[in-house]
């Protein structure tokens, strides 16, 4: 089982998730990780609101540790499809998220993620469908 050290550094290589938008892993496990974030400035829309991508690309962060902590080297788990429903407005000052594993088939999974804040607030639901892929080795002739 990976450390959640190892599993942080891993996903640093995320630069959009964790560098540019500041997410955190607070958690992980196979099929299960929790996330976080403190919103600043550049996380607000011009109506002083979080902006709704901020709340998806959380999601989606907390779905691609949960389904590729096992892997390593060249395989993965990329989404294929994404549905987010926005509930609420955030009304704490750190977004949590986290993703667990409904289904996981042999060549996708299925996983529900929802974003709270400090308060308890429900913000959003989001249904990932994930696409399981072994990438091509080169031959030894190219």
């Amino acid at each position: 089982m990976k450390t959640l050290e190892q599993v942080r550094e891993n996903f640093s290589h995320d630069v959009y998730a964790s560098g540019t938008t500041g997410i955190y892993i607070q958690y992980a496990r196979p099929g299960h990780c929790v996330v976080s974030l403190k919103p600043d400035a550049r996380h607000f829309n011009a109506l002083g609101q979080v902006m709704g991508a901020v709340y998806n690309t959380m999601a989606d962060f907390a779905f691609a540790v949960a389904s590729n902590y096992e892997f390593d080297g060249p395989a993965g788990v990329v989404t294929l499809d994404s549905h987010i429903r926005f509930l609420n407005p955030m009304k704490g000052s750190v977004l949590m998220g986290a993703a667990n594993v409904i289904r996981d088939g042999s060549r996708t999974c299925f996983y529900e993620a929802e974003i709270t804040d400090d308060l308890g607030t429900k913000i959003a639901s989001v249904s990932i469908t994930g696409y399981k892929f072994i990438k091509r080795q080169p031959s030894p002739e190219e």
